[in-house]
């Protein structure tokens, strides 16, 4: 049996403030974070309340200089992702409203929309840097790549397919699948853009913008977690859909996803990159849709795989850039890879 979804109400008098269920439950629709069902969500907000930055507050200064200094393929790379980037991150804008109209709980929507925030801003922050290295012509190229770039219509489509299911017949069922894209599409699509720009920085290249990427990672890294949080809170409350089929679903899902960005690492990365090996690019994609299956409850797609490959990543990803001014923070073309934060382990 597949339960239709049915919306959350604006205002209900007859309902509790504290909903009575994830999804298809009651709500007032009243939020008071004193009184939400899950302990979890009040933390949430406040780590992403913290987490609030704009661009205007990165430099451009500099990576305006060095942009013209890039290879022709790095600079070919670079706009290729940043083009990517801006398409995921506006259908994520849309999508986390969709699902928040079916989510009962009203502090689960208010994280939605809070969530929505950023991706508007991570939006906003890919104009920042193209406005900054290029002209008007080539940013309105660069953001028409996802219509032409054969390898990014595939992978768009795949996720946009796998959103349509749920806005277009929206189910337990095709709810729960839709957040596994969700999850790919937060927790693997990027990840190979990601090394790539933290590469250039780890070169003293384009700082300020890997700069900038940071913030979006560390965002994703939020999001990927709440929506699994989601995710594991449906299927505690409809325990029926935590089937062989549902975690078969994870696994086939997560491998296509795997392929997919593997092509991708192929075009924009290639063997044309220097000091970035094809090869450990692949091994760090399959290593982290281990990290999603397994945050996902499932079994892991890829036998080993179990640390990240790519040792000096680590130092770029956690990097904290707290409030401070650009220019006073730790030059972050010199973060060091140590035994404590190189080495991520399942």
């Amino acid at each position: 049996m597949s339960y239709t979804l049915k919306k959350r109400d604006i205002m209900d008098r007859q309902a509790p403030n504290r909903s009575t269920s994830i999804i298809n439950g009651e709500s007032s629709n009243v939020l008071n974070w004193d009184d939400v069902r899950f302990s979890w969500a009040y933390p949430k907000y406040k780590k992403m309340l913290a987490n609030f930055w704009t661009p205007f507050e990165i430099n451009m200064s500099h990576d305006i200089k060095h942009f013209p200094q890039l290879t022709e393929k790095e600079q070919d790379s670079f706009l290729k992702i940043i083009g990517l980037l801006a398409l995921l991150d506006s259908i994520q804008t849309d999508y986390a409203g969709k699902v928040a109209d079916y989510l009962t709980d009203s502090s689960l929507n208010a994280l939605m929309i809070m969530l929505a925030q950023q991706e508007v801003i991570h939006n906003h922050s890919y104009s920042y840097v193209l406005s900054s290295i290029v002209n008007k012509s080539k940013q309105d190229e660069v953001f028409n790549y996802w219509r032409e770039e054969p390898t990014l219509v595939e992978r768009n489509e795949f996720v946009t397919n796998g959103y349509k299911d749920f806005a277009e017949n929206p189910s337990v069922e095709t709810l729960l699948k839709s957040l596994v894209y969700d999850v790919i599409l937060e927790g693997l699509f990027f990840y190979s853009g990601f090394a790539f720009f933290y590469h250039l920085a780890r070169n003293r290249k384009m700082v300020a913008t890997s700069t900038m990427i940071n913030y979006i990672n560390r965002d994703e890294q939020i999001h990927v977690d709440l929506f699994v949080k989601i995710f594991k809170e449906i299927l505690v409350e409809y325990p029926e859909y935590n089937t062989k089929e549902l975690h078969q679903f994870i696994n086939e899902t997560l491998k296509r996803a795997v392929e997919l960005e593997v092509s991708w690492a192929e075009t924009v990365i290639g063997d044309e990159i220097e000091g970035l090996v094809l090869q450990e690019v692949e091994d760090y994609i399959k290593f982290y849709a281990n990290v999603r299956a397994n945050q996902l409850g499932t079994e892991r797609p890829y036998e080993g795989y179990r640390q990240n490959p790519l040792r000096w990543i680590k130092a770029y990803e956690t990097v904290d850039l707290g409030k401070t001014d650009f220019f006073e923070q730790k030059s972050r073309q010199y973060a060091k890879t140590t035994d404590a934060n190189g080495f991520d382990e399942l």
